[in-house]
This record gives C-alpha cells, structure tokens and sequence, in this order.
C-alpha cells in the first residue's frame, strides 16, 4: 500500500438509537462523539437508523409479498383469456 493515502483504520461504535444496541467494529469513519465502552476504553461513536438488531430482514418482522396472487387475481379481474394453443 502506498503510504500516506490511506483514512485511519480504528475501532469505532456503532449505535442503534431505535433498538437501544451498540456494537464494536473497526472502521475509517470518524466522529466527534465519543462512549466510553463495555471494556472501559472510549472509543467514537457513530449513530445509525438501521442495523441487524432493528432491520425487519434480520429481526424476522418482514413482511412477503405474494405476486403470484396479485397475477392471478388481476387475470380473474380483467378477463384474460388463455392463449389458444
């Protein structure tokens, strides 16, 4: 790597505000706000709006749509034929 280019490679937090969950990771990003953590070493802090703990993917709260239904349902509406074959 060439050197001088690069951001600072450092741990960061991460908080979820929404669902009240925090985390621990290396990042460039930076911040002026800090938070002492679990190991009673400040580190910055960076506020998100999503993470694992809050997404509906990954909490399991996510809704399926079903396509197939809306399909077949349009085709009952609007009287689609079957093709001829």
């Amino acid at each position: 790597m060439k050197p001088g280019i690069h951001p600072d490679y450092r741990p960061v937090v991460f908080r979820d505000k929404a669902a009240d969950f925090a985390f621990l990771t290396r990042s460039t990003l930076t911040s002026t706000r800090t938070v002492e953590w679990e190991d009673g070493n400040t580190y910055p802090v960076v506020d998100v709006e999503t993470s694992s703990a809050s997404h509906p993917f990954y909490t399991g709260t996510a809704r399926v749509l079903d396509t197939a239904g809306r399909v077949e349902r349009f085709e009952r509406r609007y009287g689609r034929k079957p093709e001829a074959r």
